[in-house]
């Protein structure tokens, strides 16, 4: 607790719990509460445990500095500022720092821009002991702006903060529900939106994105978990968000390009990574030549649009694959043909990808009579170690696609690893089962890392 202190009208004060380690404040005994400049204010949470997200710009030559916080909500009171204008303010409680001492002080939070002093300290602040000079600057220690610099001292100092996180998805299943649970569970507010409910607002100056007639609130994350049959109107939704300015844990071109089979195949192939050889035609008069190209039966031959290990066909003769490509053309389907990597045996990896980093990987094993090792075709799973060359045919194979979230699924062949297909929305349920492994706290440590305040670039000289 303070003692004998003097303030000047003006001080450098630090607040700690918002992620500010520098702020010029003025004094002010004439205030009977501290205010900081604030904007994008927008309440969150529930009516037992409010909270309030908001963005900062510390120093006020800077503009282009902005931090983003969030804190509980203590009150929401009227305040009529110097100038006779009355507003309804959220009122958080923070810690505030100044001289090497610490104390809990109340801010209401309020649009000053324009002002010189983006924070000012009122009455209420000042606890007994505290003298205040009215002629006199920073009596205190200095601070600096050149804190916010340092990616050490803004890791240091940005505390954990609550964090508001949308989750497009229209299932309510266990991937879902552990995404809501874990997030609530370390103090976020996790939202559930049906992609196909949102629609957007396009324009250059503010683009929106809606949803059941309201504007939807700024999110700090979004977590894409965008069905097969909605791709390319969620992939719109994601790039709408990204227009934004929020951070999706995967981007929409990166969830679009793993969704075409066609694309994907060519853009491992691009970036020499390690799959099954697979052709493609669009013409009835190349059939033979297009299982030459794979080699001799069996073939895998797969629909562009197979998930879960629906729409893909074992020919174990070539003329089994030829009536199965005759039958998918009769239907004006879209196919991949693949060899059929035998030394496999009916079992994949799968590889769960967060954040450059492979966190955790099992072996699917199909069900008896069946090659399929998708779970949702009855396999089974087991956790696996894996090797070197698969770990780092996993990561080139995320990194590819530009996914920070990612199952990868290989094959182990007698040429090496070879992936089979890079999913943007793994389920979360069979891994965590065979490997014991919180894989969605992994996630929102991420998440969490990714969202800290970062510093400010140097301007270059003349600037």
């Amino acid at each position: 607790m303070p003692h004998k202190m003097t303030f000047g009208w003006e001080e450098w004060v630090s607040l700690p719990s918002l992620g500010l380690p520098a702020i010029k404040a003025k004094i002010d005994t004439g205030a009977r509460t501290s205010a900081l400049h604030a904007f994008d204010i927008e309440p969150f949470g529930t009516a037992d445990n409010p909270h309030v997200r908001f963005m900062v710009q510390p120093v006020p030559e800077r503009p282009d500095l902005v931090i983003a916080c969030s804190a509980p909500v203590i009150d929401r009171r009227e305040v009529t500022s110097s100038n006779g204008e009355s507003e309804m303010r959220y009122v958080i409680e923070t810690s505030f720092e100044v001289g090497g001492k610490s104390w809990p002080i109340e801010i209401t939070l309020t649009n000053r821009a324009g002002m010189q002093s983006h924070m000012l300290v009122g009455r209420q602040a000042l606890l007994d002991g505290i003298t205040v000079s009215a002629t006199d600057r920073f009596c205190q220690p200095e601070l600096s702006y050149d804190a916010y610099l340092s990616g050490e001292v803004m890791r240091k100092i940005a505390p954990p903060r609550a964090l508001r996180i949308a989750v497009l998805s229209r299932e309510d299943n266990y991937s879902t529900r552990r995404l809501i649970d874990e997030g609530t569970k370390r103090g976020h507010v996790v939202e559930v939106i049906d992609t196909t409910r949102c629609y957007m607002e396009i324009n250059a100056l503010s683009p929106e994105v809606y949803y059941d007639g309201k504007r939807l609130p700024r999110y700090d994350a979004v977590i894409p978990r965008i069905g097969t049959s909605v791709t390319q109107y969620g992939t719109a939704v994601i790039r709408q968000f990204e227009t934004i300015g929020t951070y999706c844990v995967n981007g929409s071109n990166g969830i679009a390009a793993s969704r075409d089979k066609l694309q994907a195949h060519q853009l491992m192939a691009l970036h020499k990574i390690g799959m099954p050889h697979t052709a493609f035609a669009a013409s009835p008069k190349d059939t033979d030549s297009l299982i030459s190209l794979v080699g001799s039966a069996p073939i895998i031959i797969k629909l562009m649009e197979s998930t879960q290990g629906k729409g893909v066909v074992l020919a174990e003769t070539k003329k089994a694959a030829q009536s199965v490509i005759s039958a998918f053309r009769g239907l004006k389907a879209n196919f991949l043909v693949q060899d059929f990597v035998k030394e496999a045996n009916g079992e994949d990896i799968r590889c769960l990808v967060i954040d450059n980093r492979v966190v955790a990987s099992i072996k699917r094993t199909a069900a008896a009579g069946d090659f399929r090792s998708n779970l949702h075709q009855g396999g089974t799973a087991k956790s696996v170690r894996i090797t070197k060359a698969e770990r780092d045919t996993a990561l080139r194979a995320a990194k590819a696609f530009g996914l920070k979230l990612a199952g990868v699924d290989l094959l182990r062949s007698k040429d090496g690893p070879k992936v089979l297909e890079v999913n943007s929305s793994p389920g979360f349920e069979g891994i965590e089962a065979a490997t014991r492994k919180n894989i969605v706290a992994t996630l929102f440590d991420h998440i969490e890392t990714k969202l800290r305040p970062a510093p400010m670039r140097k301007r270059s000289k003349g600037r």
